[in-house]
């Protein structure tokens, strides 16, 4: 659908970070959305991007995504921060691959602009009556955007910690009202989710959701092939390379989300070569012809991906 931009905002002190809210350009109401839901945005350059709604998924009358401007990043970052209020963007969506699931406790932990998810789920929390508590985590004070929003929520149940006071945060500094029983929800780098994870089993808490900003590195990687099908094309996989990496290099335009294995958005065909299989979406039947670019290899020196 093609939505119209109707508000831009700075929402950071040092101006890295926008709101951007798009509406439909007739003012109808849009599509429903739960806390963790993102937008597939397609960019005049032909690159798509995913960013999570950080609105209030109970007024429809708009879209809200923030974006961190990285300079030396792919350029979607830029792209984004270029639009101005009246441009219009095709998108797709909403889509969850982070589910808000309620929880009668519940810590929220963000790392820089890893907040987009989870604002809409301490007010989904907050309405629910959830005993909850949320940490924020940033590099200074004015690299984190939303302060103004999140001390309006009640301040004995927020912490924020800044790394230029406090050094990188440990397991246990994440962890300290890590609730026994209940939940904890993260979104941030992958160092921050790695420290969670190697954590939480200490903490007696029942239950683990994190979604990364960037792809979890390859782990025991060799490189290989991929030959393009329609094209004839043979594009090389290095051994710390995802073959998603290595599509988006020759096809920009390959669609993709969660980079994690688990949405199936980035699911391929495969006509020739055995994939090594580490998602966790696929059902047998699929895997004897497909795969899921964002995490799966190779377990033959070349693939045949119908593309």
């Amino acid at each position: 659908m093609t939505l119209v931009l109707v508000k831009r905002a700075v929402v950071a002190s040092d101006n890295d970070v926008v709101a951007l809210t798009f509406a439909d350009p007739g003012g109808a109401a849009l599509p429903a959305w739960q806390p963790g839901c993102h937008l597939d945005l397609h960019l005049p350059s032909g690159r798509r991007r995913q960013y999570s709604l950080c609105g209030d998924p109970q007024d429809r009358s708009g879209y809200r995504i923030a974006v961190r401007k990285i300079p030396t990043g792919g350029g979607g970052s830029l792209e984004m921060h270029a639009l101005a209020e009246g441009d219009t963007v095709t998108v797709r969506g909403p889509r969850n691959g982070f589910p808000f699931i309620p929880h009668s406790r519940v810590l929220y932990l963000a790392g820089g602009i890893g907040i987009t998810p989870i604002l809409p789920m301490v007010r989904a929390a907050q309405r629910l009556g959830t005993d909850w508590h949320f940490v924020y985590c940033g590099r200074s004070i004015d690299t984190i955007p939303f302060l103004d929003e999140i001390w309006q929520w009640d301040p004995a149940r927020v912490t924020i910690r800044l790394d230029d006071e406090h050094g990188i945060p440990t397991a246990a500094d994440l962890l300290r009202h890590a609730p026994r029983g209940g939940a904890v929800y993260v979104c941030g780098p992958p160092p921050m989710i790695e420290t969670v994870r190697h954590g939480f089993a200490e903490t007696g808490t029942k239950n683990l959701y994190f979604e990364r900003f960037s792809a979890a590195p390859v782990v025991d990687g060799t490189a290989f092939e991929i030959e393009l099908a329609r094209t004839g094309e043979v594009v090389p996989v290095a051994a710390d390379e995802t073959v998603l990496q290595a599509l988006v290099k020759v096809r920009p335009d390959t669609a993709y989300s969660c980079k994690q294995g688990f949405c199936g958005t980035c699911k391929v065909g495969v006509l020739a070569g055995t994939p090594e299989h580490r998602d966790n979406r696929l059902t047998d039947d699929e895997r004897q012809s497909s795969m899921l670019a964002c995490v799966s290899r190779s377990a033959t020196p070349r693939l045949v991906l119908d593309v």
